[in-house]
């Protein structure tokens, strides 16, 4: 079916998820619906949130504004504008305006007739991104323990949160997120320099099918997963680096307060190691200055 023809197709009222047609409607070839213009409006606000609070601050340099969350002190209270409160409202427009684009996505779908795997997607992103400034702060107690708006001062909040628990890295769950971003990459880079090469052929040859493209991972890695395999491979590799993303965090302070390298002990206390020189020789790392 011609693309146009297809268009009138489903371009049609209706599917939306709050009933009626309210903004069902498109402006050129972009779906407004309801949760468009909810994402427009928290969009808007929170920008321009950020730029009254960064004309509240010291500097305009773009690299040293910040808009910091709450002191500790507020617990799970609204703060003051200038104390946390603009952070406060700045969290709940993003939120409002990543949840809308979701819903708005959804709609699409059901306009489409096909499945939600791109909302459901997004959806663990938005897990990643609420387990720092919703979900963790909740857990211990206070909004302050969110990380701040800005540059280098949202740098600086990772590494603050890194030494204190030791060596993040040493984290399980960091370990798991880490592992499947940098997979992610690979299968990526795989899969987008296979379709360049396959696609773009020399001058004079013609452009291959995906049975080359099959043909060259059998030979090159000794199995391929075709060309839908290859994709749901990489929604899981990309989804599982988010999720996990969200579960290092989420698990450091609420669940685990001491140095993650100490959670790694079991590993060390397990029968096949001399459990009386082990723990003589773990006492011994510990008092060492």
């Amino acid at each position: 079916m011609a693309l146009l023809s297809f268009e009138r197709k489903y371009r049609v009222r209706g599917g939306t998820l709050i009933g009626g047609d309210l903004f069902d409607y498109w402006i050129g070839p972009f779906y407004v619906g309801f949760f468009g213009i909810t994402t427009v409006f928290f969009t808007a606000l929170g920008t321009l949130l950020i730029i009254f609070g960064a004309s509240q601050g010291p500097t305009w340099n773009l690299w040293q504004i910040s808009i910091n969350p709450p002191d500790i002190d507020y617990g799970l209270k609204l703060a003051p504008m200038a104390e946390g409160g603009l952070w406060q409202i700045i969290t709940i427009c993003a939120v409002g305006a990543f949840v809308s684009w979701a819903l708005r996505e959804v709609e699409i779908c059901r306009k489409l007739g096909i499945g939600y795997h791109v909302p459901f997607a997004f959806g663990i992103a938005i897990f990643a991104y609420v387990s720092l400034v919703v979900i963790r702060p909740l857990l211990l107690g206070a909004w302050g323990h969110g990380f701040p708006y800005g540059i280098y001062s949202h740098l600086e909040w990772v590494n603050n949160v890194g030494y204190t628990y030791g060596n993040f890295h040493y984290n399980p769950a960091h370990m798991i997120a880490i592992t499947f971003f940098f997979a992610t990459c690979l299968a990526l880079a795989l899969h987008g320099g296979l379709i360049l090469s396959s696609t773009n052929p020399g001058r004079g040859e013609e452009v291959k099918t995906p049975e080359h493209e099959d043909t060259y991972f059998r030979d090159f890695i000794g199995y391929s997963v075709g060309t839908l395999g290859i994709h749901r491979l990489g929604l899981f590799l990309a989804l599982n680096a988010a999720f996990w993303s969200g579960i290092c965090i989420i698990i450091s302070g609420p669940y685990w307060t001491d140095a993650w390298s100490d959670w790694w002990d079991w590993w060390l206390r397990l029968p096949v190691f001399p459990q009386e020189d082990l723990v003589r020789e773990i006492g011994d790392l510990r008092s060492e200055p």
